[in-house]
């Protein structure tokens, strides 16, 4: 079975990366979606939340939905998965995330990582910048799955 690992801190959960996890069932068996947990940010959504959130609007089957701390490449060896996801919006996200590859294939050379662009329709959109806009009260509606956009919507309204 082939499988691949998107790994990210969907914090929130964009339409872009539905878009990335739809296009991926295409070339994977199964895709584990693994949220990073860093303990050194402080997230608007907890570990927990941010599950929840990508199995409610991931309704596949073949969507694995999961949680890591420390390196990405020791919890795809310990998944027994050699193939990391990432997206990639623009020219300005290659250079970290080649740097992020390399690194990853020093350190686990049997571990390949695939890249994939961004849909044109969200290649501007990142987590961060769909909570700085939420924060502010706009609308991000079409940027973020309804689930996402309702759980957004109230965790500001709590805070204004």
């Amino acid at each position: 079975m082939r499988t691949a690992i998107y790994p990210g801190s969907f914090d929130p959960l964009t339409n872009g990366h539905l878009s990335i996890i739809q296009r991926a069932l295409q070339m994977f068996d199964r895709v584990i979606v693994a949220v990073a947990v860093n303990p050194k940010k402080v997230p608007l959504f907890s570990e927990e939340e941010r599950k929840q959130l990508i199995l409610e609007a991931c309704q596949d089957p073949r969507v694995e939905v999961d949680a890591f701390h420390g390196l990405l490449v020791e919890y795809a060896k310990k998944r027994n998965v050699n193939v990391l996801l990432r997206g990639l919006r623009a020219v300005s996200d290659f250079e970290y995330e080649f740097q992020l590859a390399n690194m990853n294939r020093k350190l686990a050379p049997g571990i390949e990582t695939v890249f994939m662009m961004t849909g044109e329709d969200y290649f501007y959109v990142s987590s961060q910048l769909v909570r700085e806009v939420a924060s502010f009260g706009g609308n991000v509606e079409g940027l973020v799955p309804p689930n996402v956009l309702k759980v957004l919507r109230a965790k500001y309204a709590k805070q204004g």
